[in-house]
């Protein structure tokens, strides 16, 4: 009976849809703002503003993105000064990327914007609503990274 109702309700589908609506949304904010840099760049600064002095496979694993768009990513707001790149103290050829004062006030005047699209999306839910959707989204993320093996 459960197996019906999920597959009456296209759970899948309906994750999939709403993510694919949010990012577009957040495509369309950030155009309609003049924001230099996408919600996908705007994800990783975020990452380094929090963690600072992050190798790119630890940005990879905590965004979900495949080392090449994660490189990618990084060379561009590098480019634009946003990052930027030291080779690991231990000797390695490896480096660790560092979010710089651009970067910063970036995430400054970009984060507002993030939080009005958020805010959108649970319109005229209550905040118990949105908790309680919280805690699904949590659950199912938790269930499928048990049965996911994630490659960066």
């Amino acid at each position: 009976m459960r197996q019906e109702i999920l597959l009456k309700q296209k759970i899948g589908m309906r994750l999939s849809r709403v993510g694919t609506l949010a990012r577009l949304f957040a495509v369309q904010t950030f155009i309609k703002a003049g924001f230099e840099i996408t919600p996908e760049q705007f994800t990783v600064l975020m990452t380094l503003n929090e963690n600072n002095g992050m190798y790119l496979r630890q940005l990879a694993d905590i965004t979900y993105k495949d080392r090449p768009n994660m490189t990618r990513i990084v060379s561009i707001l590098e480019s634009g000064g946003y990052v930027t790149s030291e080779l690991a103290a231990d000797g390695r050829q490896v480096k660790k990327l560092y979010i710089t004062d651009k970067g910063r006030e970036a995430c400054g005047q970009i984060l507002p914007q993030i939080l009005n699209v958020w805010d959108s999306m649970v319109k005229d839910m209550a905040e118990e609503e949105v908790d309680n959707l919280i805690d699904m989204l949590n659950h199912i993320e938790s269930n499928l990274r048990e049965k996911t093996v994630l490659q960066s």
